[in-house]
This record gives C-alpha cells, sequence and structure tokens, in this order.
C-alpha cells in the first residue's frame, strides 16, 4: 500500500508541474528529446554525448542534425527521461522512479559522493526531515575533477568545511527548472551566499556556471538537481579581481583612464574576455599607446571586450554572435573543450564566476573597428590594396586627426598588369580610392559627387539592391574606424575622363555606329552633360550592311533615329548594380523597352551577351554589344528596310506591315535650361568671303559674323534648381526630393543655314551688324514675352543683298525658334 501510494503521489507531483514546465527552454528541449526517442518506447529521451568525454546533452535542433557539438562529433544515446525507470520484460521506459525524501534521492540520481559527504558532514538528518529544499548536487565526476588540496581540505574538515560547502548546494525552497529564471540570483543556505542562475535558450540552465545535467528529479521534501560541478564561494565583483590581480594590470589601466571600471563594480550579469598582459606586449608597435593615448579610442577598446550578458563556457555549444557594451558583436563558440572568439582559440582560463558576472581570461587583444585607424580595417580581402597604400607612401597622409573614407577593392581586383604598372601611375589609381571626407554607407545617395585626395569627383549611383560609385560597386564589409569609413569594392574604380561621343570617336570598333549616329544628328546629344546609358554595337553587328544599305538607312532619318535611339536610355545603369538574375526593365528614348539582367557577372541586354560593360564616360555608361538591337514590337513597312534589317538582325522575327512608318523623334528629349543674362556682340571685323549664319544652342553666349565651316552661336546657361537624389536609410535606398516651383524656357527650333559669296554690298553687311547688335539686347525681353528676335526671311534678304523689310510687330510663336514659357511644379 506504501508503494502504491509513492507512485501515485509521484505520479500527481509530475503531472502538476508538467504544464508549468512546458515554458521553460529546459524543459522544451527535453521535449524534443522524447519526441526523437519515441520509437525506442515510452519516456525514452535522446542524448548527444561527445564523443571521447563523458558530456552528455538534451539537444537543441542544430546540433541533433549536425551531429555534432562543439565541432566535434557526437553519438546518440537513449536513456531513461528524468523521473522514470525501466521495467524487466518491457520496452521503453514505463516506471516512474519511486520518490523519496532528499537524501535517499541523491542515491537515486547516482549522485553518490554527494550522499556519502551529506552523512559524514551529518547534512544527513537535515535533508530526510521536514522542510523544502533545493538540492544542487555535484556528480560524482565533479567531485573527482575538484582541485586535490580543496577536496582534501573539505574532507578533512567535514563538521565545518564540508558542511558549510554542501549548504551552499542548497535552497530553502524547492525550485524546479522551469523556475530557474535567466538572471536570476538566488540566495544560497550557506551565509546568504549568492547564486547566479542563467537559463538559456539552448535548453543549458546553470548555477554558477555549473550545468545541471540531470534535473527536477522530484523528492518528497524538495527537489534534486545533478549539476557538473562543485560549487564555489562567490565574494568578489569583477573589478576586484581585475585590481587584484597583476597580470592584468595593462587592461587594468585602460579601464581606469577610460572611466569603464567603475561599470564592473556595478550589480549586473556582465561576461568579460580579459586580455593578460603578455596579449598586449603582442600588438604591433606603437598601437596600445595610440589607443591609450586616445579616450574615445582607449573606451571603445575596453568595452569591445564586454558583454552584458552572462555567458558561460558550458552553456556553448556552438557559435552565436553578442553584442559588447562598444556596441559592435564577437562570436562566441567552442573548439571541443576549447571556448572561440572570433573563431579563434584564445581562452585560456574560463568561468571564474563573480557576484556581477563571469570572467574567462583570453591571449589577444580584442581591438574594434571604432579603435582603429582607417587604413587598420581593411580585412584578409583587401590586403593588396592597404599593402600597396603602405608602400607608395600614402598611408602616412592619413593623419589620426584627419578624416577619410578608403574604397578598397578585392585583392582579385589588381591584375599582374595592374601590379606592373609603374609607381607613380599605380599611386595615383590608388589616390582614386581615398575620399577627403568620412562618407558612411548610409550617408551616399543617387548623383552625389565623391572628391579624391588627388582631386578627381567620383560619382555615385544608388540602385535597389547596389551602391556603386562609378564603374565598381560594393560588397558587404563596410566598417567605422577612428578617422574614417572603409568600403569594399568588386573592381578598380575608373573615373571617367572622355564623353560618351568621344569614346565612340577613339574607338575604331564603334566607327559604323558613330557614322550613323552623325547621319541623323545625334552627336550633340552624345557630347552634352548629361546622364545616359548607352548600348553600342560593334562593327561586327554591321557585317553585310553595303554602302547603299547605309545610304538608304541615312535618307529614313526618322527610322534610323528610332533605331539608333532604342540604344539609349536616360540615366547611368551600371551592370554589376543591378540584382543577379533579376530582370530589369528600361525604357529607351525610342519609347521601346530593353530587358537587362545579369548572369554569372555577364550583362545580357535582350538576352544578348555584353561583351563589354561599365565603360564610364562623363556623360553616362557604355555598354558594349556585338549585334544590333530592335524593339521587337516596331513593325517595317518599306521592303527595302526590312531586306537590310534582317540581314543585321537574325534573333528576333521583325514584324512588316506595309506602309506603316516610323514616328518622329525630336530633339527635344533633353533639355537646356536657360537664365536671364546681359549678352554682350562678338562681331569679327573680317571681310569673310562666305559668310555663314547659324542659329545652335551651344557654347558661350555671343553673336559674330565668321567665316565658313564656323558657327554664330547663342546659349545661355542655367542653374540647377531641382534636387532629387536617393539616399541608403537602414540599408535600403529611399527616393527624397526637394520640390520648387520653377519657371523653364526653352527655346528650340531646328538649324537655320544660310550661305552666299559676298559681293560687295558694304552698307548691307553694316545693316546686318547693326540689326544683330539690337537684337542681342533684346535677349532678355524676348525671353520675358515682349519683344522679337530677327526672323529668317529678314536674315535671308539681308544675304541676298536686299533692304530689310519693314514688318508689324509678330505675335509670339510656339515652334521654330520662337521662345515656350511655363510654370511647373517639378516632380520627380
Amino acid at each position: 500500500m506504501k508503494i502504491f501510494f509513492l507512485f501515485t503521489f509521484s505520479t500527481f507531483l509530475l503531472s502538476a508541474f508538467e504544464p508549468a514546465a512546458a515554458f521553460a527552454h529546459y524543459d522544451k528541449i527535453l521535449t524534443h528529446s522524447r519526441i526523437r526517442a519515441r520509437d525506442q518506447g515510452p519516456n525514452v529521451c535522446a542524448l548527444q554525448q561527445v564523443m571521447g568525454t563523458k558530456k552528455k546533452y538534451f539537444s537543441t535542433c542544430r546540433n541533433w542534425y549536425q551531429q555534432a557539438i562543439c565541432g566535434k562529433k557526437a553519438t546518440v544515446l537513449y536513456e531513461c527521461c528524468p523521473g522514470y525507470m525501466k521495467m524487466d520484460g518491457t520496452r521503453g521506459c514505463p516506471a516512474v522512479a519511486p520518490i523519496d525524501h532528499v537524501y535517499g534521492t541523491l542515491g537515486i540520481v547516482g549522485a553518490t559522493s554527494t550522499q556519502q559527504y551529506s552523512d559524514i558532514s551529518r547534512l544527513r538528518e537535515e535533508i530526510e526531515g521536514r522542510g523544502s529544499f533545493t538540492f544542487f548536487a555535484p556528480s560524482n565526476e565533479a567531485w573527482d575533477q575538484l582541485d586535490s588540496e580543496v577536496h582534501r581540505n573539505l574532507v578533512d574538515n567535514v563538521n565545518i568545511e564540508l558542511y558549510n560547502a554542501l549548504h551552499h548546494h542548497m535552497l530553502n525552497k524547492r525550485m524546479l527548472t522551469k523556475d530557474l529564471k535567466n538572471g536570476m540570483t538566488l540566495v544560497s543556505m550557506y551565509n546568504g551566499q549568492k547564486l547566479l542562475i542563467n537559463h538559456y535558450p539552448n535548453g543549458v540552465v546553470t548555477v554558477n556556471c555549473a550545468r545541471i545535467i540531470h534535473g527536477n528529479q522530484i523528492a518528497t521534501n524538495g527537489v534534486v538537481h545533478v549539476v557538473d560541478r562543485v560549487l564555489s564561494a562567490v565574494e568578489y565583483t569583477i573589478q576586484d579581481f581585475i585590481e587584484a590581480e597583476e597580470d592584468l594590470s595593462s587592461f587594468r589601466d585602460s579601464a581606469i583612464t577610460s572611466g569603464v571600471m567603475d561599470i564592473l563594480g556595478r550589480p549586473g550579469h556582465y561576461t568579460l574576455f580579459v586580455p593578460t598582459n603578455e596579449a598586449f606586449e603582442r600588438l604591433p608597435r606603437g598601437v596600445f599607446e595610440r589607443i591609450k593615448g586616445d579616450k574615445v579610442a582607449s573606451e571603445a577598446l575596453v568595452k569591445f571586450h564586454i558583454l552584458n550578458t552572462l555567458q558561460c563556457s558550458e552553456a556553448i555549444t556552438g557559435g552565436a554572435v553578442y553584442e559588447t557594451l562598444e556596441g559592435n558583436t564577437v562570436e562566441i563558440g567552442c573548439d571541443g573543450e576549447s571556448l572561440t572568439v572570433n573563431g579563434v582559440k584564445m581562452v585560456k582560463r574560463k568561468d571564474i564566476v563573480t557576484s556581477n558576472g563571469v570572467i574567462h581570461l583570453i591571449d589577444q587583444v580584442l581591438i574594434p573597428d571604432s579603435a582603429k585607424q582607417v587604413i587598420e580595417l581593411g580585412g584578409a580581402q583587401q590586403t593588396t590594396f592597404t599593402d600597396l597604400v603602405a608602400q607608395l607612401g600614402l598611408a602616412s597622409s592619413l593623419r589620426p586627426e584627419g578624416q577619410y573614407t578608403l574604397l578598397a577593392p578585392l585583392n582579385g581586383a589588381f591584375s599582374d598588369d595592374t601590379l606592373r604598372l609603374d609607381q607613380r601611375l599605380l599611386k595615383t589609381i590608388l589616390q582614386n580610392h581615398i575620399i577627403k571626407v568620412k562618407v558612411g554607407l548610409n550617408e551616399l545617395y543617387n548623383g552625389q559627387e565623391l572628391e579624391t585626395i588627388g582631386g578627381k569627383l567620383l560619382r555615385v549611383f544608388v540602385y535597389r539592391t547596389s551602391v556603386c560609385i562609378e564603374n565598381s560597386c560594393m560588397v558587404r564589409g563596410s566598417k567605422e574606424g577612428r578617422n574614417g569609413f572603409i568600403h569594399v569594392f568588386r573592381q578598380i574604380i575608373n573615373p571617367a575622363e572622355k564623353t560618351l561621343h568621344e569614346m565612340l570617336r577613339n574607338d575604331k570598333r564603334f566607327s559604323t555606329f558613330l557614322s550613323l549616329v552623325k547621319a541623323a544628328d545625334l552627336d550633340d546629344v552624345l557630347s552634352r552633360p548629361g546622364q545616359w546609358t548607352l548600348f553600342v554595337p560593334t562593327n561586327d553587328a554591321f557585317k553585310g550592311l553595303t554602302d547603299d544599305d547605309k545610304d538608304i538607312l541615312i535618307r529614313d532619318k526618322n527610322a534610323l533615329r528610332n533605331i539608333l535611339l532604342y540604344h539609349l536610355t536616360q540615366g547611368v545603369f551600371i551592370g554589376s548594380g543591378f540584382e543577379p538574375g533579376v530582370t530589369n526593365i528600361l525604357k529607351t528614348i525610342q519609347g521601346g523597352k530593353l530587358y537587362l539582367k545579369t548572369v554569372n557577372d555577364t550583362l545580357l541586354v535582350n538576352e544578348l551577351k555584353s561583351r563589354e560593360s561599365d565603360l564610364m564616360a562623363t556623360n553616362g555608361v557604355i555598354h558594349v554589344i556585338d549585334k544590333l538591337l530592335y524593339p521587337a514590337e516596331l513593325p517595317v513597312g518599306n521592303d527595302q528596310l526590312l531586306t537590310i534589317l534582317k540581314k543585321l538582325i537574325k534573333y528576333i522575327q521583325i514584324k512588316f506591315v506595309r506602309d506603316s512608318t516610323f514616328k518622329e523623334i525630336p530633339l527635344t528629349f533633353y533639355k537646356i535650361n536657360i537664365i536671364e543674362s546681359n549678352v554682350q556682340p562678338i562681331i569679327t571685323k573680317e571681310d569673310p568671303s562666305i559668310t555663314q549664319l547659324t542659329k545652335l544652342i551651344e557654347g558661350e553666349p555671343e553673336f559674330k559674323i565668321v567665316r565658313e565651316g564656323e558657327t554664330i552661336t547663342k546659349v545661355i546657361h542655367g542653374e540647377p534648381i531641382i534636387k532629387t537624389y536617393t539616399k541608403i536609410i537602414d540599408g535600403r535606398p529611399v527616393e527624397v526630393t526637394e520640390k520648387k516651383v520653377t519657371e523653364e524656357r526653352i527655346i528650340q527650333g531646328p538649324e537655320i543655314k544660310y550661305t552666299r559669296i559676298t559681293a560687295g554690298a558694304a552698307d548691307n553687311e553694316e545693316k546686318l551688324k547693326k540689326i544683330l547688335e539690337e537684337e542681342v539686347t533684346k535677349v532678355t525681353k524676348f525671353i520675358e514675352g515682349d519683344g522679337h528676335l530677327l526672323e529668317d526671311e529678314e536674315i535671308k534678304r539681308l544675304l541676298q543683298g536686299e533692304a530689310p523689310a519693314q514688318k508689324a510687330q509678330p505675335a509670339k510663336r510656339t515652334q521654330g525658334g520662337a521662345a515656350r514659357r511655363r510654370t511647373r511644379l517639378d516632380r520627380s
């Protein structure tokens, strides 16, 4: 009857605690272990044991599927779950373990050494009697691992030392693992000594960094948890320990001068990875002295070694990232029995428990980026760049009190040919990778210009998933140091030197395309300042094109412009700035769409490979292709043109709709802003044999009569009045627009040329000069709408030797050289 009562009572207790326990990490992991072992029978738990050791864990999913703990192979064991036992002739663990008082329970869980010491220290009577206790009982192995001298002193003085030591492992109330909350501080039954509790997400529960290896063994007068080490008394803070240890004097000095030492004396749950003096001596010459002399850097150094959470070594079964007091993170992991910091074995001594945390001694100094000079931020993948900067004398120009940004290409970006360049040229290349100011990733925006220490201006391009500077785009790895930022780039940055037109003119591969551009009167577009992306076919794209074919194309200017302007888009689009594998749709000036994507670092345009991409120009970028592009949806209505296009374009089927025509594309898709100014005429006093008057919008504002081959030019450049840009905010591009109501006047019209052979008529020449002078003074009034420019017919009559006609004030026109005025709210 007594056995039946005990069995029923223990079942009741376990079921009573079950619902609440389900919300604790330890119990969740235990539940998963039961599920993994369900094929072994009832109440069986699956554990992992680290090979070569006696360490066993109820494992997390990650460790279970990796079949490893701390990087070491782990074997699977099946044991009865806590509180259950086997029965002869049955599968699994169908029986509930017998329930007894705390002393008897020590024997049930196999903590026989603790049971024996409780007997000889006369603690047995207390833990067999009335009360409610929690006993954190060291395992037999824990007693064996205890320092021999400490162990001997305890056993030699059983009535005081051993009795007090065992009381230090006890609480005067029952607390299951679900009640042991992370960060909790409990008071033991010995002299009010503290017990620091940590309950980690991986299910590990520690008491003063001793791990509970068998928990929740219910007793009639409490509960027993078996731990893997003997608990020692905690009487000092982290600050007390550092002040007492001479081997930590270098760290102590830094902590005091930076004002951080006081933090380590306050209540809390800290983890300190403290370098020894020997670790500081290993630093490069002058580094520690420089940091020590800079209070901000020194404070960052000390705080980088402190976590605001208590991380015991036994709770670390795999790598995890933790934030330091400095603000950046470190990765704490393990390799067998050793702790690792950022993947390196550096912990010499672990788990020095204090009243406000735990200390691990390390043999390396952890220097945060915020305490480093910008040139020290380069990682293993940027050593070529940082080494060259040092070798060529540029590192010395990066003053500690200055502010810089390094644009560091990856090692692979430096080819052998580049490294063999003349050192002066190589130095110039490197200067183009050092910005005069400190610019973080979140401060970069589309259209921004950054000045290098070499005096070059570099343009910033912001896309959906990338940020590029000129031809090169960033990769992950930006860091901020004491005097600047470093950003990592895929390629060497090549600042633009020439316009699109100049680049085409200087490369023989593009001669055919350039001749067609000239025939279509598009030279000016590619020469002016702007933001363009141009897909340029090489001469190979025009193989089979005869002179007659070319003449036919040139005669149909609308068709030619449609074809050529399908290769041009507004905006600068760097090939490496596109998200890999994703199709990007760009609208061309012609009106059709181009479909771009990058596959294996190759840019595809309408599925055609770009043979060379990201050739930077001052007004855009060129991507080289070896096929002529054509909008598939655009029909051709001319047999001759269809025949020509079929010669050149074989990768798509060109539509034919008889008598269909190409739309006219006026050259008004790029704007010229005009501001008012006083224009003074410049008139040559030579007597030209051939006089040519051309009305254009280019060059400096002036009017003149010139020789054949020269032009008379009128232009008034305006100031930009809209600011639209994109900023990176929290790692995401956000478009920002400053809106202003502005007035914009555009003078547009066809180029008009008149040529005649001069045969005297000096009076008319003088009249022409006089009229030109008068008209110049009226430019401002005309823009305001109350004047007129010289009419084409008047100029023609003068050049033909006729007297100018008197005519009434004309009405304002909206075409052919007249002025249009519009007021609008500019938006992006």
